[in-house]
């Protein structure tokens, strides 16, 4: 990446893009990551729920829910200089009976496949694009499902947050609905298989506890070094599967509480995964008032916090896509909460600054490192 290289992006620049309730913002540190020059609102007043970083055309991607306009995915060509909603949005087909209400996370392809995105939406459907996010297309199979009279929406709504693809094989994918599950296809979409096995569920009576479907997952991520590690965290508890999916083990152990909303883990060959548990789904605030990032370097089998550089009275509350790591050596980490603050730190979370205290609630936060 040269100097002059795509969208506007400067050589060695660290990017961080936030969705909140309010509109987009999007920072930038070309000093590494010790300051942040702020750009935004993007979208001012509007929901955006997720924006990401296109790394193979130097585009910013946007899940904008517009009260006025409706969901749309909009695309910046000029690091949010300008901006240009699709072409054609995504839609359901009329006969489906179904609307769009909500675009919820939108995610690059694989780098063989420049031109596609995919998009998780509510009610919860994968929509898929291939011409750069101008157009969307729906996949029928998951719209089509022969359970998804039985889906029950989570909190949140019946939402698909998260689009986990496989970088060993563009056909493979994973994907979260709240509140089904997780679900798998091998072929494109073609087909979908459930993966929740072991992964509990006990708001259900005691003998559907470990159901086909119906789990609440909150947010799923891969351990780039070893594809076919995944971790979840459910509303039941953190999960961890060492088969890609076909088996979960339950590996809240110490944690202070089982629930919480987001997940991430160091995108190179550290194991940390880090999570930010809250009291539960009765009191969705942290332990005692103090807000800590909970960290493993094993894997899930012991969890220490890290807080140092937080305030010690922080009734902080992050959202699934909330937390997340850059993958730079070492890791990069940040969040955001739902009264506006946004976080960083430089060394894997052990020591954190604020990057802005006065941001509108946030919703989404996006890391990417040149």
């Amino acid at each position: 990446m040269n100097k002059s290289s795509k969208g506007d992006r400067k050589e060695g620049e660290t990017l961080l893009m936030v969705g909140t309730k309010k509109g987009a913002f999007l920072f930038r540190s070309k000093d590494g990551r010790r300051t942040w020059k702020a750009s935004g609102p993007f979208f001012k007043g509007i929901q955006v729920f997720h924006m990401t970083y296109d790394r193979r055309t130097g585009a910013l991607l946007a899940a904008v829910n517009s009260y006025q306009w409706g969901p749309t995915v909009a695309i910046s060509h000029d690091m949010g200089k300008t901006w240009k909603n699709c072409t054609n949005p995504p839609r359901f087909p009329k006969e489906s009976g179904l609307s769009v209400q909500q675009v919820w996370h939108v995610e690059p392809g694989l780098e063989d496949r420049p031109d596609e995105i995919y998009l998780g939406v509510e009610p919860a459907c994968l929509f898929v694009s291939h011409d750069s996010g101008e157009s969307w297309d729906v996949d029928a199979s998951m719209m089509n499902h022969s359970t998804r009279g039985k889906w029950s929406p989570g909190n949140g709504g019946l939402c698909l947050h998260t689009i986990l693809s496989d970088r060993r094989d563009h056909a493979k994918l994973h994907v979260g609905i709240s509140a089904v599950g997780t679900l798998y296809t091998e072929n494109n979409g073609g087909s979908w298989d459930f993966q929740n096995k072991h992964v509990l569920a006990d708001f259900f009576p005691e003998a559907e506890k470990y159901p086909e479907y119906g789990q609440c997952v909150h947010k799923i991520v891969r351990r780039g070094d070893r594809p076919n590690t995944l971790f979840q965290q459910n509303h039941c508890g953190v999960f961890r599967s060492d088969d890609n999916g076909r088996d979960w083990k339950n590996i809240t152990n110490n944690l202070p509480s089982r629930f919480g909303f987001p997940i991430a883990v160091d995108s190179g060959s550290s194991p940390r995964v880090y999570v930010a548990p809250l009291e539960g789904d009765f009191a969705r605030l942290p332990k005692d008032g103090r807000f800590s990032v909970w960290a493993s370097d094993n894997s899930g089998r012991e969890w220490f916090p890290l807080n140092r550089g937080i305030p010690k009275v922080s009734y902080y509350d992050v959202l699934r896509e909330g937390l997340k790591s850059d993958g730079l050596d070492p890791s990069g980490v940040y969040f955001g909460t739902t009264t506006g603050q946004l976080y960083s730190s430089r060394n894997s979370g052990e020591s954190w600054s604020c990057v802005s205290d006065a941001l509108p609630p946030i919703f989404s936060v996006e890391a990417s490192a040149a």
